[in-house]
């Protein structure tokens, strides 16, 4: 594995905060002076910044099985993924079609410029800690999919840092089944290898692969058969990101 060097950490990192902040000051401009911004542009000008994330670790990435996908006019769509690293976030801007937006947690969209971007660009706040305000959140991000916005949500709630699938909340789930929506159950491998959790070292030209299933449709559930449905997202999510192999392995050791 190639190691990022100090100089080179300072270049990702500065090449990272400059597309976050042009891409928040972009759109402030827009809506403040310019009276608002079409949505294919603020599609564009994301996968822009998520093209500026992957360059600058140099990520070698492939998409495979997107081709399964169709993204109807009228209909409610959510990704659902492993969640390894921060990289995967620019990495679903750009394997998967569609005006992708994220649930993101309400702490960001308090900071400086980057927040206000955030709300502009039409991600959509939840909060962790107040039941009752999540509720409300989820409410709203069933109006950004009936408007035409592709939810990308990780069922985890953060990300793994065993690099192993971990439990999944059942908001989300809740949601997609009253919403009547399409779940697209997507597994990530590698991107635990570009950044390791909780530490600054990057590790550059890595291969990544981003495996689509076959989608999964939510309205065949009832909210209360929805750890039905959990179950069947995440054997998914599983096999596309490689863990059914390794627990059939770990079972034949056995």
């Amino acid at each position: 594995m190639k190691r990022a060097n100090i100089f080179m950490k300072l270049y990702i990192m500065l090449s990272v905060a400059q597309a976050c902040l042009q891409t928040a000051i972009v759109a402030l401009q827009k809506v403040y002076f310019k009276g608002g911004y079409p949505r294919w542009f603020g599609d564009a000008y994301l996968k822009w910044w998520a093209l500026k994330c992957l360059n600058a670790v140099r990520m070698d990435f492939t998409v495979n099985g997107v081709h399964k996908v169709t993204l109807e006019p009228g209909r409610s769509y959510i990704i659902m993924s492993n969640h390894r690293s921060h990289f995967d976030i620019p990495l679903m801007m750009l394997a998967m079609p569609g005006s992708i937006r994220m649930l993101t947690k309400k702490e960001l969209f308090r900071t400086p410029i980057w927040g206000r971007g955030l709300t502009v660009g039409e991600f959509i706040s939840i909060d962790r800690h107040d039941f009752e305000q999540a509720k409300r959140d989820l409410a709203k991000a069933r109006e950004k999919m009936e408007s035409g916005i592709v939810l990308w949500i990780a069922p985890e709630g953060t990300r793994s840092r065993t690099g192993r699938l971990g439990p999944f909340k059942k908001g989300g789930f809740i949601m997609a089944i009253e919403a009547g929506a399409t779940i697209i159950p997507v597994g990530i491998q590698g991107t635990e290898n570009v950044l390791k959790p909780e530490t600054l070292d990057f590790y550059l030209e890595q291969k990544v692969e981003v495996n689509v299933g076959p989608p999964i449709e939510a309205s065949r559930y009832t909210v209360d058969e929805r750890d039905k449905l959990i179950e069947e997202v995440r054997s998914a999510i599983a096999e596309l990101c490689g863990e059914a192999e390794e627990e059939v392995s770990d079972s034949h050791e056995a």
